[in-house]
């Protein structure tokens, strides 16, 4: 089944992070590129029907934005794409992709390659209720469920209930022996198993994930996929992202120098400050935004010091990147 629903332009996106990707974060991203698609923290659909918080909230300016949704109980996960739609998102992704022991006791996470039938029910059912695209984001396999036959079964049948764009991180997940943290880098890579998953699926959009720490490597897959996500490369060093739009999206802007970066992220700290919030929920997210740079190391010493105290605002930005500035005249 094919929905035909508008996809967001997915050549390059940054992936969902537990605890990092939350709404500051993705503004400060937001502010050096304007095409990256940004995703949401994985929200479980118990937190979005039964918790207390707004785990939904964002900032306008964040679009295009995804929701990324853990679950697999068909109709809470239903519930969730509607309230994503109201709220105005313009994908809901489903995660299954995580491994960790928490994400499988809920039955959701990479477990659920298992289970192909249950998430093509998830997607058919969801896309029925809504008119939001609805995303996949997987690992190639799992456990000793690892052969391309497995995979390939697995993106047909959910591609058949209506899914037009998986995301595969490119290596397989151990669902016991492995910390979440050791899945991220001890199962080898195999790009050319995702790069055979595009050609078998040519009229479906196929983003790869896993490993890619530049702009220049994101160009070589993108010869062979739909899409490049990448996350930790770019939380570290977030300034790279003010490169996107010219280097994947093949613009000819001009690129925002980190000065710039930062006098927009001294107003967001102030009205966030403004509002009741704290400082550090975003300047923990800038720690890298100097690497590189003589100095960058007084930086990071500044703001992890400082963002905490009581009172503190945008001038803590500020003087960190002063002490970058002395010792980089040329900025």
């Amino acid at each position: 089944m094919i929905t035909n629903k508008t996809l967001v332009n997915h050549r390059l996106s940054i992936a969902p992070m537990l605890d990092w990707t939350d709404r500051h974060c993705r503004y400060f991203y937001r502010v050096m590129s304007k095409h990256t698609v940004l995703y949401t923290e994985m929200v479980t659909t118990g937190a979005i029907l039964h918790g207390k918080g707004d785990y939904l909230a964002y900032n306008e300016a964040e679009h295009p934005l995804v929701l990324q949704l853990g679950g697999s109980d068909v109709k809470a996960m239903v519930e969730c794409a509607k309230i994503a739609e109201q709220y105005g998102y313009d994908e809901v992704n489903i995660n299954v992709g995580c491994p960790s022991d928490r994400v499988q006791n809920g039955r959701f996470g990479a477990c659920l390659m298992a289970e192909p039938a249950l998430v093509a029910e998830c997607v058919n059912e969801m896309q029925a209720a809504t008119n939001v695209p609805v995303t996949v984001k997987s690992r190639i396999g799992i456990d000793d469920l690892d052969s391309y036959e497995f995979l390939h079964t697995f993106v047909e049948q959910v591609a058949q209930a209506g899914c037009e764009h998986f995301i595969i991180h490119a290596r397989k997940a151990w669902l016991s022996g492995l910390s979440p943290k050791q899945n991220r880098d001890v199962p080898p890579l195999d790009y050319s198993r995702v790069y055979q998953i595009k050609q078998d699926f040519s009229n479906i959009a196929i983003s790869i994930n896993g490993g890619i720490k530049s702009f220049a490597e994101a160009n070589q897959h993108l010869a062979h996929v739909d899409g490049v996500m990448i996350g930790r490369e770019i939380y570290n060093s977030p300034y790279m992202l003010a490169t996107a739009d010219n280097d994947i999206y093949g613009e000819s802007n001009s690129i925002l120098t980190r000065e710039q970066v930062m006098n927009t992220m001294v107003d967001y700290i102030n009205y966030t400050v403004s509002e009741g919030g704290r400082a550090w929920h975003v300047l923990r997210h800038m720690l890298g935004l100097c690497n590189g740079l003589a100095g960058a190391r007084h930086f990071r010493r500044h703001l992890s010091e400082c963002a905490g105290k009581d009172g503190a605002d945008g001038k803590i930005l500020t003087d960190a990147y002063a002490k970058v500035v002395a010792l980089n005249p040329d900025l």
